[in-house]
């Protein structure tokens, strides 16, 4: 592990203490490690009260710093000291700044004379992280002035953090600074749009498209940041590329990111809790299909994708083609599996469908009349047992139960198809995952064999389906899927396999393009557990067609097999630990004391 030379480092992000997106994870997973190599380490971060009073504890403030808070204070910048309650318990400092939102329009002002970022058009999700940054920037002058014979240097992660550090230059501040750009603003604004990104880079004009795409404001923050910086870094090679073309500085560091794998189960409580949680998601799935047609639930796997809805950007399009063409694959061969796709992917609701609601009263309905009855069948079967009977014709239930159990199987029926989704939607008939459904004939018919259940609520433990938490449903299945088009790293895929669930990932996301280079390098190419998709200047058909294989393959492994999956992707995330990745923030922040 290099040694890290600096005395103080501040890591600045909008997501300190604020879950919004994946840089929450970047920041607190690696903490501990942080702490194992600088004395001194301070996370930075917004000041929201119900967030901090549920993620912190609150300390004395150190005397340097209580000066600097007073100043601060006269200024309208109010100053939270604390713990954050995670493994480390890191310093925070997070900063309310609602004294500062009547000179947001100076603010801007400044930005245009200072660096020409054109905020005329800009709304609150600009201003609320612009005015929050340029107090930071205040917070970190002030404290490179107090702690003067001291070398620091201050991490700022995206642009909403950056505005500090275009702040300290022009301050003139001994602060050596180090900027993080996870994805460029105008790249997933061209991808999320239905831009070829990829193939635009080479001729691509960043301010017009900046223009025409309404995020001039973020990408020239970006775009000054990056360049303003000791030293630019990015989360992966994909993204560095991109950024190169667009934000026009090459990366002197690629900090990728990582987990704290220990965190995780070993192989042995993964497989416990594998059949744990496969065994509640079979119920929910029993209630789902049994009333409409039967399925062998022995012979169902289970595939699942998550994350943020982009439906290109996610890849969830070519999931579906690809599972509507292996549907028709599988159809044809007379497969006696059944395979069922979860889309575990957020989006507007408007409750749970009726049906399902009734469906799964029922079901418990049946629960509760087989375990108030118990007792007695199990007396009966004893004593069956002891009498020496013939236990193929013995009467181990009563006229009544037969009788009753018959109503409950009657009412359990029901007429018409299964819904493909929970939920029902905002605007049904328009959403993108149902239209691609239907497209490529995922009906949920009793003939299908791949069964699709667009699941559009977070996985909270307290959803009133599942229960289940977010790791515990992804340790529920079998495989996960990630098909990204655009995917600057990508945590999904790594969580996945640390869960031991394989996954199949793209060359277009970080973390794909990272551990398929750690695959050949090792010479495990046939050996699965995490599957590298190529989407890189390939079409989609292309990319579909061999999508397509890797299921084929997957649903076709005996068990003993998908074991074996399973062992190899909990063996390749540990390539991704953060005590592999450490290494690349630490050399960042050497090289920006050497600038």
């Amino acid at each position: 592990m290099s040694k890290a030379n600096a005395d103080m480092l501040f890591e600045t992000s909008w997501e300190v203490c604020n879950k919004v997106g994946g840089i929450y994870t970047v920041v607190k997973s690696k903490v501990e490690l942080m702490l194992e190599n600088y004395k001194e380490y301070f996370l930075v971060g917004p000041y929201f009260e119900e967030k901090t009073r549920l993620e912190t504890q609150q300390v004395v403030v150190p005397d340097n710093l209580k000066r600097i808070f007073d100043r601060l204070a006269e200024e309208g910048i109010v100053c939270y000291f604390g713990k954050w309650l995670i493994k480390g318990k890191p310093q925070v400092i997070l900063l309310g700044t609602q004294g500062l939102v009547n000179q947001k329009d100076n603010i801007k002002k400044w930005l245009w004379e200072e660096y020409g970022i054109d905020t005329l058009f800009s709304n609150w999700d600009f201003e609320e992280p612009m005015i929050w940054a340029y107090a930071v920037g205040k917070l970190l002058q002030y404290i490179g002035e107090e702690y003067h014979d001291k070398k620091i240097v201050a991490h700022f992660h995206e642009w909403l953090a950056g505005i500090a550090l275009l702040y300290l230059k022009k301050a003139n501040s001994p602060i050596k600074t180090v900027f993080t750009t996870h994805a460029t603003m105008l790249g997933r604004s061209i991808a999320g749009n239905g831009g070829d990104l990829y193939s635009m880079l080479d001729t691509l004009d960043p301010d017009k498209t900046a223009k025409e795409l309404g995020v001039s404001d973020k990408f020239l923050t970006e775009r000054a940041c990056a360049q303003t910086a000791e030293v630019f870094t990015t989360v992966s090679e994909i993204t560095a590329i991109e950024a190169e073309k667009i934000l026009g500085r090459r990366a002197d560091v690629l900090v990728l990111n990582g987990l704290d794998i220990q965190k995780f189960p070993n192989f042995e409580e993964c497989s416990i809790k594998h059949q744990e949680s496969r065994d509640i998601i079979r119920e929910f799935l029993s209630y789902y299909f049994l009333p409409y047609y039967t399925i062998d639930m022995e012979q169902t796997l289970l595939l699942f994708i998550v994350g943020r809805y982009e439906f290109k950007n996610k890849g969830i399009d070519i999931f579906i083609k690809a599972l509507g063409r292996l549907n028709e694959k599988l159809k044809k061969e007379g497969c006696r599996k059944t395979i069922v796709a979860f889309f575990w992917i957020p989006t507007g609701v408007n409750g749970i469908r009726t049906e399902l609601l009734e469906s799964a009263d029922k079901y418990e309905q049946i629960r509760e009349f087989v375990s108030r009855n118990l007792p007695s069948v199990k007396t009966r079967l004893i004593n069956q047992i002891l009498l020496k009977s013939d236990l193929e014709n013995a009467e181990l239930f009563s006229d009544e139960f037969m009788l009753e159990a018959r109503q409950h199987m009657m009412r359990f029926g029901i007429d018409g198809s299964v819904p493909l989704s929970t939920h029902y939607l905002h605007d049904e008939n328009k959403d993108a995952t149902q239209q691609g459904f239907r497209a490529e004939g995922l009906l949920n018919r009793e003939e299908d064999v791949v069964k699709v259940i667009q699941y559009p609520v977070y996985l909270d433990g307290h959803d009133n389906l599942l229960g289940l938490k977010y790791y515990d449903a992804l340790q529920g299945c079998h495989f996960g899927i990630f098909p990204s088009y655009y995917e600057p790293w990508g945590y999904t895929p790594l969580e996945s396999a640390a869960l031991g669930v394989p996954a199949l990932t793209t060359d277009l996301a970080g973390f794909g393009r990272y551990i398929k280079k750690k695959i050949k390098d090792l010479d495990k190419d046939d050996e699965g557990g995490i599957f590298i998709l190529d989407r890189l200047n390939k079409p989609d058909d292309k990319v579909v067609e061999k999508f397509v294989k890797v299921l084929k393959m997957f649903v076709s492994l005996r068990k003993k097999d998908r074991v074996e999956q399973k062992i190899v992707a909990k063996e390749l995330c540990e390539y991704a630990d953060w005590k592999v990745m450490i290494d690349n923030y630490i050399n960042a922040h050497n090289l920006a004391l050497e600038r």
